[in-house]
């Protein structure tokens, strides 16, 4: 073979090989932007799932505590306002206190009515929504609760709200419910780059192999990481449970 044929097949090999590994590279590049969507996609729908089951949890859970403080609360107000009013007919000065107690079961009514929707929850920042469950906590003697606010509050995308709100509800609700505890201390810590979130109670803890916390976890992790956060769960058995969330905003 001369060196005109060599030129020659030089020539043609080199255009074609291009051509090749041009069609080669996009058809890998094809493949991983196709599977990027599908991730993406596949995402995007466990979010949204997350979120709609979030949303119900929310509901059925905040109208058990509606439940509750309607018969043990408000219920109780209106009874005492009942039979203020009965001897408020032979004590007339009594009628300030039956408007006082009225105007006390008037107020627990509106600051209900705050969360029965989860909509609602997209109008109250995080330390709003939080705070309100406190306060519920306390004014039913459920435990004494408390919530302490660090740094400069940043706001929270609604429905990233929510998730946040749900994993700190369920945490709330297995403390209320099993733990058997007398306290529970709450503190959201905001930095620049991301908000820390600590809840702690005092109560008997658990064991991380039982079966029933293991599900609760489990969904709480999951959640946690559709929302770019990292959750974990520290639980001694006598030594009680603290719950560490880290959303980070970016």
């Amino acid at each position: 073979m001369d060196e005109k044929e060599v030129i020659v097949i030089a020539a043609i090999a080199i255009p074609v090989t291009l051509v090749i590994i041009v069609i080669v590279l996009f058809s890998v590049f094809s493949r991983r932007k196709n599977r990027l969507l599908q991730e993406q996609e596949r995402a995007k729908k466990a979010f949204d799932r997350e979120l709609a089951e979030s949303q119900i949890e929310i509901r059925e859970e905040t109208l058990r505590n509606i439940s509750w403080e309607l018969h043990d609360n408000i219920g109780q107000l209106m009874t005492l306002a009942k039979i203020q009013s009965q001897m408020a007919q032979e004590r007339p000065e009594l009628l300030s206190e039956v408007s006082e107690t009225i105007g006390t079961g008037i107020d627990e009514l509106r600051a209900l009515s705050k969360l029965i929707n989860p909509e609602a929850l997209k109008s109250l920042s995080l330390r709003e929504a939080v705070s309100l469950e406190i306060e519920r906590f306390n004014r039913l003697k459920f435990i004494a609760a408390n919530l302490k606010v660090e740094g400069t509050e940043i706001p929270i995308e609604g429905n990233i709200q929510i998730i946040i709100f749900r994993i700190l509800q369920e945490f709330f609700s297995n403390t209320i419910k099993h733990s058997r505890a007398s306290t529970l201390d709450v503190v959201l810590n905001y930095s620049e780059t991301f908000l820390n979130i600590s809840a702690g109670d005092n109560g008997v803890g658990f064991d991380k192999s039982d079966k029933f916390m293991g599900i609760g976890l489990k969904n709480m992790e999951t959640r946690a990481q559709l929302i770019n956060s990292t959750l974990k769960i520290d639980s001694e058995k006598d030594k009680g449970t603290t719950l560490h969330l880290q959303y980070f905003y970016i």
